[in-house]
């Protein structure tokens, strides 16, 4: 018996080892996702006039199909400060957090549910990060017209004037990367995972229930605090949708998977600089400076009074 039960240790000994190893794994990988998600201000244009035209444009569409709400939302989170504080919080957090807790679940039902989830992720995410590279659009927040809620709030909190940067760390976002909006497509993404795969009970029931006013909120949320067009939100769940479709087909996903195995990733899921005649985002803390028609936007206490159209 001493034998057999040290032989069993042994064999378990590598399986424990190769299942810390793959949970580093998948760990550095989506490290990795998320460095390239912030580091993507990196490559992408800077340049806000351009930005903020492609934001009219986005803007009259909306106006066209009935959808531009942003005002009234935006309007509801800046004169209520309770909203406004609860609205920056989740902005700040829920994002990260929520979709970290997930994918942690996620992975522990085992490889067959977390590898095709994770994929979609993966994919929704890789297609909105070419988006903010070809497409830098401005947000509302720094479009004109509309109150930035962060910035109104950041001395309640850990987050900067800079969208959800921590303060003094504006410099790592790319804060033209609004079109589309990952926080609700991350936020849809939650939904939908939970819904497929929650337990058939009362707690699974909560945990759907859950996922979906996830969602909800955080569409909200990105619209009310500034930070999203209504646009923005509807792409961001049709990038997550298109991340399902892509990866629900065998030949896409098995051809995803021979991919990542082939670059080391997921074996063993378990065991511009601007023109003189262009504005551009600053780089963190960086003082308002005003010169004509050539205006850098950094921090200032008060609001753009009016949107910028040409």
């Amino acid at each position: 018996m001493g034998s057999r039960g040290s032989k069993v240790q042994e064999v378990a000994a590598p399986a424990a080892t190769r299942g810390w190893r793959a949970a580093l794994v998948e760990m550095v990988l989506i490290l990795s996702l998320y460095v390239v998600y912030s580091g993507s201000r990196m490559f992408a244009s800077d340049a806000l006039r351009p930005a903020q035209k492609r934001a009219a444009e986005l803007l009259d569409i909306e106006s066209t199909l009935h959808l531009s709400w942003e005002g009234a939302i935006n309007q509801l989170f800046t004169v209520s400060r309770g909203l406004s504080l609860f609205g920056s919080f989740w902005y700040a957090t829920a994002h990260y957090l929520v979709t970290a807790i997930v994918l942690l679940w996620l992975y522990r039902r085992g490889p067959a549910i977390y590898g095709p989830a994770r994929l979609a992720l993966v994919i929704s995410t890789i297609i909105a990060l070419v988006a903010y590279l070809l497409l830098p659009t401005a947000p509302p927040r720094l479009f004109g017209g509309y109150a930035d809620v962060l910035a109104l709030t950041s001395g309640d909190g850990w987050w900067g004037g800079d969208a959800s940067a921590p303060k003094g760390l504006g410099g790592l976002t790319n804060q033209l990367a609004a079109f589309p909006s990952l926080h609700a497509g991350w936020a849809l993404w939650v939904a939908l995972v939970l819904q497929r795969h929650a337990p058939d009970n009362r707690k699974g029931r909560w945990m759907r229930l859950g996922g979906w006013a996830h969602a909800f909120i955080t569409g909200l949320v990105v619209i009310g605090t500034g930070n999203h067009w209504v646009a923005d939100v509807l792409i961001g769940w049709l990038v997550i949708w298109a991340g399902f479709k892509i990866t629900s087909s065998d030949r896409s996903r098995q051809s995803l998977q021979r991919l990542a195995h082939h670059v080391g990733i997921g074996r063993r899921p378990h065991r511009r600089q601007a023109g003189l005649e262009e504005a551009a985002v600053p780089r963190g803390d960086e003082p308002w400076v005003e010169d004509g028609d050539h205006a850098t936007v950094g921090r200032r206490p008060d609001q753009p009074t009016g949107p910028l159209r040409e």
